[in-house]
């Protein structure tokens, strides 16, 4: 089985593939003061329960692939993978790995891992043109072209960023459920607060899309827009231009750079 990890800088989401097939996946907190240690027994404990494996750590597991925003977790999850996953072929995402998609942007090194991943798994998925509207604690909205390749893209805050500055910098307001209002017109300080964050994404998320798509393509139908990242639920139902919701989008993503890759290894 394939052990994929999703570093992002709020939670990191792992998964476990037989095959082309997710079959288990667990969401954590992700932390920067976690040791390689740490994260072993975590893992053991993640992965013990699932039948499939064996109760040792690396019992059923035949690759790693990573992809981390994180750089002092990547380097934790690297000697991970050293020390107790050493006769395990793996795949950490940076600079140099082949991903099958060109980044057509000033400075390729500084786009995000994740971002790069999406797309792979966008290109293989749904085809070019496409975007791909990640929900974590930024919103991102990545463009690829008709050919496949990576032309750059939009970071925006995110949800939680959004309500939590709400919380902080408002004297009167406080931190709140992310969820669905019963009305637009909200009539209570929480459901108004509901309605800004839900109703005003959803609007921030049509226009940057239809804009994008307009550079994108000269038919902006054609363009694909898929939603992924934790929180998209929350905007699903509210947005008029995604097409597309495929929640493990950067695990199918890490499945297919560590096939292109591991025969390289």
């Amino acid at each position: 089985m394939l052990l994929t990890i999703d570093v992002g800088n709020t939670h990191t989401v792992l998964g476990l593939f037989d095959g082309d097939e997710i079959v288990e996946h667990w969401r954590i907190s992700t932390d920067a003061r976690r040791t390689a240690d740490e994260l072993a027994v975590l893992l053991q404990g993640l992965m013990g329960m699932h039948p499939l494996l064996g109760d040792e750590l690396g019992d059923g597991i035949d690759g790693i692939a990573i992809c981390a925003t994180v750089p002092s977790v990547l380097h934790e999850l690297r000697e991970v993978t050293r020390r107790y996953y050493g006769d395990v072929p793996a795949v950490l995402v940076e600079p140099g790995v082949k991903t099958g998609v060109p980044i057509l942007t000033d400075n390729p090194k500084e786009v995000g891992a994740d971002r790069i991943i999406n797309a792979v798994a966008a290109v293989e998925l749904y085809g070019g043109p496409a975007i791909v509207v990640d929900f974590g604690t930024a919103t991102t909205f990545d463009a690829v072209s008709a050919r496949g390749e990576y032309v750059g893209g939009v970071i925006a805050p995110g949800i939680e960023i959004s309500v939590e500055a709400l919380g902080v910098r408002g004297a009167q307001l406080r931190k709140i459920e992310v969820a669905r209002p019963r009305s637009v017109i909200g009539k209570n300080t929480v459901e108004a607060m509901q309605s800004g964050i839900i109703y005003g994404f959803a609007g921030q998320v049509d226009g940057v899309v239809n804009r994008m798509a307009r550079e994108l393509s000269q038919d902006a139908d054609d363009v694909t827009v898929i939603a992924t990242g934790g929180l998209a639920p929350m905007v699903l139902g509210e947005s008029s231009v995604i097409d597309e919701h495929e929640p493990w989008l950067t695990l199918i993503g890490l499945r297919l750079v560590y096939e292109r890759n591991v025969s390289r290894m």
